[in-house]
């Protein structure tokens, strides 16, 4: 039967199912990639027997042999050269980053002086977490007696997710004992509170503008069509009182005339017959 590490078996049957709720496929959820671990010794070009026990030292720390690192260029105020040994470093993967990881996790984290938690925002903005430690005998693979010089190491966790958010999430499921986070990403939610937004709702009372509506009394303007009493007008239309010339017609007095020759007839009439007799 193949072994397992311990910490493996929790990501694959623990991890993965929690976490793949986010994502639309399993190969999305994160992983931790590998585990760096480098450690300087500023003594090492004048001291060769300093290089040799770092290398000593971090192998007994990983379990695999260590590298030595070396100048990359000159550096004359260190008293550097190119290609002199400056360190040593670790890279680990696999079932050895996963018992290391646990070894860190369960042993050595309490073992730290004044230790109060991880701090969580030594995230590197790609998914990268790199932390210090002060002093390698906090590792219980390091006897205090054999122990030449104290000095610290730098550890970096290298995981497959993209954001801080994801990998801060990835590392605590392993059991990393972060400290509270004082989340950024919170006070970007809270700062939305500005509540300022509803003030600038507020401000839109310039719906008195609407008062503006009500200036159309310009209404009363219609009054001018009122003003058509254009129709008085057609009262001059009825002054053709010149119907009343017909009374002119009316004057023939002619028929008076008749009547006064009939009235003379008769008495002429009367006179004749006044002298017939």
């Amino acid at each position: 039967m193949e072994y397992i590490p311990n910490l493996k078996l929790k990501y694959n049957t623990e991890i993965v199912p929690s976490l793949k709720k986010n994502y639309k496929s399993v190969m999305q959820v994160p992983k931790l990639m590998k585990i760096c671990l480098n450690q300087g010794v500023g003594s090492a070009s004048s001291d060769k027997k300093m290089i040799e026990s770092a290398q000593q030292e971090m192998t007994m720390i990983t379990g695999q042999k260590a590298i030595i690192t070396k100048a990359s260029k000159d550096i004359s105020n260190f008293k550097l050269r190119k290609g002199m040994p400056v360190g040593v470093m670790v890279t680990l993967r696999g079932n050895q980053m996963y018992e290391f990881l646990e070894r860190f996790v369960t042993s050595t984290l309490p073992r730290v002086r004044d230790f109060q938690g991880l701090p969580s925002n030594s995230f590197d903005g790609r998914g990268n977490y790199t932390m210090g430690i002060k002093e390698q005998i906090a590792f219980p693979e390091i006897s205090i007696d054999k122990v030449n010089k104290i000095t610290g190491m730098d550890i970096t966790f290298v995981t497959s997710s993209s954001s801080d958010e994801e990998a801060y999430i990835l590392l605590k499921a392993f059991g990393m004992p972060f400290k509270e986070r004082k989340v950024k990403i919170n006070k970007a939610k809270e700062e939305p509170v500005v509540k300022e937004e509803p003030v600038v709702k507020e401000e839109p009372v310039v719906k008195e503008e609407p008062v503006v509506k009500e200036e159309p009394v310009v209404k009363e303007e219609p009054v001018v069509k009122e003003e058509p009493v254009v129709k008085e007008e057609s009262v001059v239309k009825e002054e053709p009182v010149v119907k009343d010339d017909p009374v002119v017609k009316e004057d023939p007095v002619v028929e008076e005339e008749s009547i006064n020759n009939i009235s003379d007839k008769n008495n002429e009439s009367e006179n004749e017959d006044k002298k017939t007799e």
